[in-house]
């Protein structure tokens, strides 16, 4: 189905690929925090709204 070289160029590439991801990711980590300050609270309401719904259904369904 694939040729060796192909296969060590996919294992190759996909740890590359990570530690590259890893790196970066660690090297914005500190301008990501301050950027995306309060993020937690849209989660926190988006999960709330989809409990709400869910909710609404379960009432309404009896």
């Amino acid at each position: 189905m694939f040729s060796s070289g192909q296969l060590y160029f996919a294992v190759f590439f996909v740890i590359v690929f990570i530690f590259t991801m890893i790196y970066v990711y660690r090297k914005d980590l500190k301008q990501l925090q301050q950027q995306y300050k309060g993020t937690y609270w849209i989660l926190f309401g988006f999960l709330l709204f989809i409990g709400l719904l869910f909710i609404i259904k379960v009432y309404l369904k009896e």
